[in-house]
């Protein structure tokens, strides 16, 4: 399944680059996730590896590893996630007039065969839904942080 989500950010793309790779700090907007801990030496680049704490339903529910197979500062970044849910996550990020536009497309199945597949097709809209959630966190942190504080 294929879900992509934007939304607008009130700062300069090297700004959102920097709220955005700030590993540890992704719980602070991505409310599905309880921690995210770097698993490598590498903070930057291409095999930077994550474990992502995740919630369900507000729940404690699996830690998925993670692991960035692609970077292009600041324009994008993508993830290959390794646990339950697997594909790819990418993050774009692109100027606009009035700041940045953050394209967020997740290209992923569920690892059980078939009922993975029903599975995932039957969660794709509350991905939206999460998605959407976490992009309205990161533009209130930003807003809130003001630009140039947020992404120090």
């Amino acid at each position: 399944m294929t879900v992509e989500r934007s939304i607008d950010l009130p700062c300069r793309i090297e700004e959102a680059w920097a709220v955005l790779t700030r590993w540890e700090r992704q719980a602070d907007w991505m409310l599905d996730a309880d921690e995210v801990v770097v698993r490598s030496s590498q903070r930057e680049g291409v095999g930077v590896r994550l474990d992502v704490h995740t919630r369900l339903f507000q729940v404690p529910a699996f830690v998925e590893p993670m692991e960035v197979v692609a970077w292009d500062p600041p324009r994008s970044l993508t993830i290959a996630h390794g646990g339950a849910v697997r594909g790819l996550g990418t993050w774009r990020l692109t100027p606009t007039q009035a700041g940045t536009r953050f394209i967020w497309t997740e290209d992923v199945a569920l690892a059980v065969p078939v009922v993975g597949t029903l599975a995932a097709a039957i969660y794709a809209p509350m991905l939206r839904v999460l998605m959407g959630r976490a992009q309205r966190g990161l533009r209130a942190l930003i807003i809130a942080s003001g630009p140039a504080s947020a992404a120090a």
